[in-house]
């Protein structure tokens, strides 16, 4: 080969456009070199082992927290509790650090053109920015997964967990429902992400694009709080992070649960192509064109309020969701069915005669706030009477408790007396004392169910 034609050789291979797997790997590598993203791996795989074992150490348990009063009882509470404030906290800011800051970074730098003088595509600097910082986004999930549930099973054990609606959950089952509620909440997570990466193209190097998913979901956040129709709150693209929990009702609620990932997976999607969009608009021979607010107003903000609306109506139009969702028939039938499981737990625990839900023939009779008909909304001002029969006693049995029920419907119920029956004692258990599961306990009502099942 003569000299000539082995420089145009090396001209042709130098000219060979890089690939979005050589740029990916390059983007991970520039990812995980930063300190603050190797702290936060190191954070996630070790922090969830280290708090469910200290919480195994303590005499109080995290009751607000849903299975936060089961940690002493079975390693598989540990992950669930986990999750919760994952969902509300963690993965909120892990989004922020990653993905808002996965463009912008590059704008703090000033290394644009550097970069589309190696890449010389916007296309594939998108692709590979966007599966960088989704693989290291995931890769901080499954340590917060893994973490909290090795610790859990090592300083609790792997003993049966009882679910929301009072049935016990083998060990078995507990793992695959644990699991599958960490693979739900990626959904929301891809929104956040998408949220991020639309900040951090849009508003380039200002602080705001960094906080940008962080911000959207303490707003979502404080939505869920309110006494939103069922519509409006499955419509948001964060109602997936507190819908897993009909995994563990049986029958499960999967309907809120599937309507929370597709949404989610929707925001996802177009969050991302808006970005996408922005991203090839942009004029990188401007060092100073680095994003404004107001085109993160009309080129993000606005067709993100558009799906919403969007949305509301889709799930309005296609779902049994009216008002609230909680109801005093929905409120009586989950009390009771919860109460006649924990029963039977009770029953086993004091050493008495078998019973069965059959023979219980439990009931409750439920108002709020002086309204005894027709009662329904959130609220701590719920009271319930559970009524109940046992074999060869002429005599009902009944027991009063106080609920306390959020606008996602999660209840809380508190043993109101008898104090035999629901009041405050400690039981043998397989894993030591632990409290009467009767005297308080977390259930959940399903929004979208009718008030005429039975």
């Amino acid at each position: 080969m003569t000299p000539t034609a082995a420089a145009d050789a090396g001209n042709r291979t130098a000219s060979r456009p890089v690939s979005v797997a050589r740029g990916y790997r390059f983007e991970v590598v520039k990812l995980v070199s930063q300190w603050r993203v190797r702290l936060l791996v190191l954070a996630c795989w070790i922090a969830p082992a280290l708090f469910v074992a200290g919480v195994k150490e303590q005499s109080t348990l995290p009751t607000d927290t849903l299975f936060g009063r089961w940690m002493h009882a079975t390693g598989w509470a540990g992950p669930l509790v986990t999750l919760g404030f994952a969902g509300t906290w963690a993965l909120p800011l892990l989004t922020s650090v990653v993905a808002g800051d996965v463009f912008a970074s590059e704008d703090r730098l000033g290394t644009w053109r550097h970069l589309l003088v190696v890449v010389r595509s916007p296309r594939r600097i998108f692709a590979a920015k966007a599966l960088a910082g989704l693989t290291v986004i995931l890769l901080l999930v499954a340590g917060l997964a893994v973490s909290s549930t090795v610790g859990g099973l090592l300083a609790v054990g792997d003993q049966p967990l009882v679910g929301l609606d009072g049935r016990l959950l083998a060990p078995g089952d507990a793992a695959v429902k644990v699991l599958l509620a960490w693979v739900c909440v990626l959904a929301p997570t891809l929104a956040l992400a998408g949220i991020g990466f639309l900040g951090s193209v849009a508003l380039g190097r200002s602080p705001m694009g960094l906080l940008l998913p962080a911000l959207v979901a303490l707003a979502m956040q404080l939505a869920q709080m309110l006494p939103l129709p069922v519509a409006v709150r499955l419509a948001l693209p964060g109602d997936a992070f507190v819908d897993w929990k009909g995994l563990f009702t049986s029958p499960a609620q999967l309907t809120p649960l599937l309507i929370g990932i597709a949404v989610s997976l929707v925001w996802a999607v177009t969050a991302t192509a808006l970005a996408y969009v922005l991203f090839l608009r942009r004029d990188f021979t401007n060092p100073t064109d680095d994003g404004s607010a107001r085109r993160a107003v009309t080129a993000g903000a606005l067709p993100l309020a558009g799906l919403l609306g969007a949305t509301v109506a889709v799930v309005a139009a296609t779902t049994t969701a009216q008002g609230s969702g909680i109801e005093q028939t929905k409120v009586e039938r989950a009390l009771a069915t919860e109460f006649a499981h924990l029963y039977r737990m009770q029953t086993r625990q004091l050493h008495r005669p078998a019973v069965t839900e059959a023979q219980l023939r439990t009931t409750a009779a439920c108002g709020k706030a002086g309204v005894q008909d027709d009662a329904h909304g959130p609220g701590n001002d719920w009271r319930c009477v559970v009524s109940w029969h046992l074999p060869g006693v002429v005599a009902t049995g009944s027991a009063v408790y106080q609920l306390d029920i959020t606008a996602d419907g999660r209840f809380v119920a508190d043993g109101d007396g008898p104090k035999e029956v629901n009041g405050y004692f400690l039981v043998r258990t397989p894993a030591g004392d632990a409290p009467n599961p009767l005297w308080q306990f977390d259930g959940d009502v399903d929004l979208l169910s009718t008030s005429a099942k039975g």
